[in-house]
């Protein structure tokens, strides 16, 4: 990710309004475009908090975009995901996708079904991956729906009250945010590498009986 200082001190500077488009935009740009490698959803949802905290917008009007633009931007991601599936993620530069991000969002689908959209929401190399590949995988809409508003009204509730409640500390909050992240995903690597693990094992068990 480049060195985002600049950009983040003016979105603080903007107009409310345009402010708050963006607390909608950036997590509805997140899953469907993969923007959340680039510009993380969760900045402009911190952001709309700070902003609320400074009494420039509604902390409910901005939990409601925020939420909003989360379930929106990832059933986008769904859908395309469903129609052009691996070849639109192809074409997308390996320095944006890591093919082991690629790999790992593919086993926790397959492994968690539903609940891998839930759990992938708050990691960002996760968020920006996983409603694309539960399209290829064709899981039941409904089912993605389900857990989509679930993750991202939990998701979207908390990193908004955190940045109301930061207030101008906000770049602390942001750094803890990113560690639970990357600690989240350390998780579920963890979690899948023991899983294939297990399965292997009882292969080969079941094949020397």
């Amino acid at each position: 990710m480049f060195p985002m200082s600049g950009l983040v001190e003016h979105i603080l500077r903007l107009p409310p309004w345009l402010a708050l488009l963006i607390v909608f935009a950036m997590p509805a740009l997140e899953a469907s475009v993969f923007l959340g490698f680039i510009f993380p959803g969760e900045i402009a949802c911190l952001l709309g908090g700070v902003l609320a905290f400074e009494s420039k917008l509604q902390l409910w009007l901005v939990i409601v975009v925020a939420i909003a633009g989360a379930v929106i931007g990832d059933s986008v991601g769904y859908f395309v995901g469903a129609r052009y599936g691996d070849l639109l993620l192809g074409k997308v530069p390996e320095r944006f996708i890591k093919p082991e991000h690629v790999d790992r969002t593919k086993e926790l689908i397959r492994r968690f079904g539903g609940r891998a959209v839930f759990i992938g929401r708050f990691t960002a190399a996760l968020r920006a991956l996983v409603p694309g590949f539960a399209g290829v995988s064709r899981m039941h809409y409904r089912s993605f729906l389900i857990w989509n508003l679930a993750g991202g009204s939990v998701w979207a509730s908390a990193v908004v009250v955190a940045g109301y409640l930061a207030g101008n500390a906000w770049r602390k909050v942001n750094s803890t945010i990113s560690i639970i992240s990357y600690c989240i995903l350390g998780v579920v690597v963890v979690g899948l590498v023991a899983l294939w693990w297990v399965r292997r094992r009882r292969k080969h068990a079941a094949a020397s009986s």
